[in-house]
């Protein structure tokens, strides 16, 4: 049977990491407490050079904690840029902030000329966001918020290793967080951290934690089994219509949760956030920060690839490395016209390229943006980029032979829409 090839389910996970959720599911009492936390905190401080780090079960829990940290009262505005997930904007919500939406650039990131025009006398944080693994204006938002007396949060959720003048992103702002989502850099599934650069706020972050219960066993269950369902009923057989089903029942029956939930779309988190990180998810996410220089580097030769072969044509990408960047590339963006017939065209040959960032501002395209205080008309520039991207995988599942064919597959549907533009 032919192989789906997917760029957001699974796309990180190999036979040692099916196993390792395996084996867990088979140890009940180490999914909550557990060695592997600490672990996975110390190896983020150690290896990435930040000074404290604290593991939560998702990055709107890391989210949380730091607005509980700084004290966000009611009111309190939240500067954040357009074209990012609901994720983001509903942890503000729930400590009654305002989101003030500043457009993006050429990058899909922050527009950081935009920047100083959303400052306000409510101003109290901005959250910087490194769209795929493309290191945004990191320094000059720092320099902005710095000048303002502003707190600078960087969203790292998809920039696990990318690099700001030779240092990491997530080391510059006063707070960053990563997430291990199911998609994401590296996979628990669920799970994130928080990088706490200012001291100050240390033992506030410590204390917050201390204070929050651990997912229920059964949460941790659902998280365990999607490495497995996901690798051994769903992907092999996505081709068909078995895996499609079996994925669809596992989810509708709750053997496994979903990544964006009804309520988050319409404006409320669910009861599991905040949530510590349990022992479990620590473990998985230990597995795969190991192999985190394997994955990015496999990633920089797949966008060489799609660089060189897609060079003559008027896609977009804006990513590239440079003498100051340094992205890891988490997927390739393409922004172009008919982005969504490509989309199409591409499930004919089983590669399925719809992640949900597109068709929406704020995703994933079932958000609630008016529930999210954002109004149609406040950042053109992402309304129109929003409906023209499209993600090609750069994961490691996928082999140098299907990478060939997918580049020979979107240059042929390129050429021949160039062609028709010509006649």
């Amino acid at each position: 049977m032919k192989k789906a090839i997917s760029v957001s389910l699974s796309p990180n996970t190999e036979r040692e990491d099916v196993l390792a959720a395996a084996s867990m599911l088979l140890q009940p009492w180490r999914w909550q407490g557990g060695e592997f936390i600490q672990k996975l905190e110390n190896y983020f401080e150690h290896h990435f050079g930040f000074k404290k780090c604290i593991s939560f079960n998702s990055g709107r829990s890391c989210l949380l904690a730091i607005f509980d940290a700084i004290g966000l009262e009611n009111g309190d505005e939240v500067i954040v840029q357009s074209y990012t997930c609901n994720a983001v904007i509903n942890p503000i919500l729930k400590k009654k902030g305002v989101p003030v939406y500043v457009d993006i650039g050429g990058d899909l990131n922050m527009d950081v000329d935009k920047l100083p025009l959303k400052i306000t006398p409510k101003t109290k944080v901005v959250i910087a966001q490194h769209t795929f693994g493309m290191p945004c204006d990191i320094v000059e938002i720092r320099k902005i918020c710095d000048n303002h007396g502003l707190i600078l949060i960087e969203d790292c959720a998809h920039a696990l290793g990318a690099m700001y003048d030779n240092r990491y992103c997530g080391s510059f702002g006063d707070f960053s967080f990563f997430s291990f989502g199911r998609d994401k850099v590296i996979s628990s599934v669920y799970g994130g951290m928080l990088a706490i650069n200012a001291d100050k706020y240390q033992d506030k972050v410590i204390s917050f934690r201390n204070q929050i219960a651990y997912p229920q066993k059964r949460w941790i269950v659902q998280q365990l089994l999607h490495p497995v369902i996901t690798n051994l009923l769903v992907l092999p057989f996505y081709t068909s219509k078995i895996g499609k089903g079996v994925l669809a029942y596992s989810l509708n029956y709750g053997l496994l949760s979903r990544s964006v939930t009804n309520s988050e779309n319409n404006g409320v988190l669910p009861d599991y956030f905040p949530k510590r990180m349990p022992n479990a998810l620590a473990f998985l996410a230990l597995k795969q920060v190991y192999k985190l220089e394997r994955y990015n580097l496999w990633r920089k030769s797949v966008v060489d690839y799609y660089l060189l072969e897609l060079r003559d044509f008027n896609g977009f990408f804006a990513g590239r490395h440079s003498d100051r960047k340094k992205p890891i590339y988490m997927r390739f963006p393409l922004v172009l016209e008919g982005a969504q017939e490509l989309i199409e065209e591409m499930k004919n040959h089983d590669i399925y390229l719809h992640d949900g960032w597109r068709e929406s501002p704020i995703v994933p395209a079932k958000t609630d943006i008016m529930k999210m205080k954002y109004y149609e008309g406040v950042c053109p520039v992402a309304e129109i980029i929003c409906n023209r991207v499209v993600c090609l995988p750069t994961s490691i599942r996928l082999s140098k032979g299907e990478l060939k064919n997918l580049t020979a597959l979107v240059r042929n549907y390129l050429e021949k829409k160039r062609e028709i533009s010509q006649d």
